[in-house]
C-alpha cells in the first residue's frame, strides 16, 4: 500500500525467498513472491498427479483453485470464454476481501479491516469529492479500486518488510500482469494497468487526489479503531492530549 505511517509494521522477509511463494497464479511460471504472511494459503491442486517445477512455480494448468474456488485450468489460453476469464479474475480478487490490512494485525486489532475495505471506502470518498477544476471523480473511483489490486497476489507489503520501494513496485507490477493475463487481456485490462500505473507514478492530478485519500482513510480508520478503547482515566487523559495537539497542527497548517 502507498501511505507510509508508524502503524504499519509486518514480518519478517522469509517468505520472499520460500520456494511455494512462487507463481502460483503463473500461466507462465512466473517467479513471484510473497513478502507478508496471507491468512490463508493459496490452494494450488496439481491435475493428474502433477508437481511444483524445480523453481516452487505452478503452471495455470496445474491450479485448479484459489481458495477453493475454482480457477479455469485451459491449456490452450488462460480461459476458454470471456465469462470464464471474467470468473476466474472475480475469483482471484476474492483475496482482496479476506487478506487483513497488517499493520491493524501487528497492533492487535481486533476484526481488522480487508484490502477491499480499505479500497472500498477510498472509492466513496471519489464519488463524494466536491467537484475539482479538472478532476475526474470517476477517474479517482477507478484509481481507488485498482490501486492495490496486486496484493491479491503479493500480500500487504509494509514498510518494516525491509523491500526497497523499486522491489515492492516490481512484484506488484508483475503480479499486475499476470492478473490481467488472468483476465483475458483485451481493453479492461489494459485500463486497469493504466490506472495502476497512474497511482504508482503519482502522475496525474487524480493520482495525487487519491493518494491523499489513501492516506486520510487510513487516519480515520485508526481514529474509529481508538474510539472506545482507552479503559483507564489516564489513558483517556493522554489520548484527550494527542488529540488536541494533532488537531491544533493541522489548524497551523490549514
Amino acid at each position: 500500500m502507498a501511505v507510509r505511517s508508524p502503524l504499519y509494521s509486518a514480518p519478517s522477509r522469509d517468505l520472499l525467498h520460500h520456494p511455494f511463494s512462487r507463481s502460483l497464479l503463473a500461466p507462465k511460471s512466473l517467479k513471484l513472491g510473497f513478502p507478508t504472511e496471507m491468512p490463508r494459503p493459496l490452494t494450488a491442486v496439481f491435475a493428474r498427479g502433477g508437481n511444483p517445477s524445480s523453481d516452487g512455480s505452478v503452471s495455470k494448468r496445474s491450479l485448479e483453485t484459489v481458495d477453493g474456488a475454482p480457477i479455469s485450468s485451459s491449456t490452450s489460453s488462460i480461459s476458454s470464454s470471456p465469462a470464464s476469464s471474467a470468473i476466474d479474475f472475480l475469483t482471484l480478487c476474492h483475496r482482496l476481501k479476506t487478506t487483513k490490512r497488517k499493520g491493524w494485525i501487528n497492533h492487535d486489532i481486533k476484526g481488522p479491516e480487508s484490502i477491499a475495505d480499505h479500497m472500498y471506502r477510498m472509492a466513496l470518498m471519489g464519488l463524494i469529492a466536491g467537484d475539482l477544476p479538472g478532476v475526474s471523480r470517476e477517474r479517482c473511483i477507478k484509481i481507488a479500486i485498482v490501486h492495490d489490486i496486486a496484493e491479491a497476489i503479493v500480500g500487504d507489503i509494509t514498510p518494516s518488510d525491509g523491500v526497497p520501494k523499486a522491489e515492492k513496485s516490481r512484484l506488484e507490477e508483475e503480479a499486475l500482469s499476470e492478473m490481467c493475463e488472468v483476465l483475458g487481456g483485451g481493453l479492461r485490462a489494459d485500463e486497469i494497468k493504466e490506472l495502476w500505473a497512474e497511482y504508482e507514478n503519482n502522475s496525474s492530478i487524480e493520482a495525487n487526489l487519491v493518494k491523499d485519500f489513501d492516506k486520510v482513510e487510513m487516519i480515520l480508520q485508526a481514529l474509529e479503531y481508538e474510539i472506545g478503547k482507552f479503559q483507564t482515566d489516564i489513558g483517556k487523559s493522554w489520548a484527550a492530549e494527542v488529540t488536541a495537539r494533532r488537531n491544533k497542527r493541522l489548524a497551523d497548517h490549514a
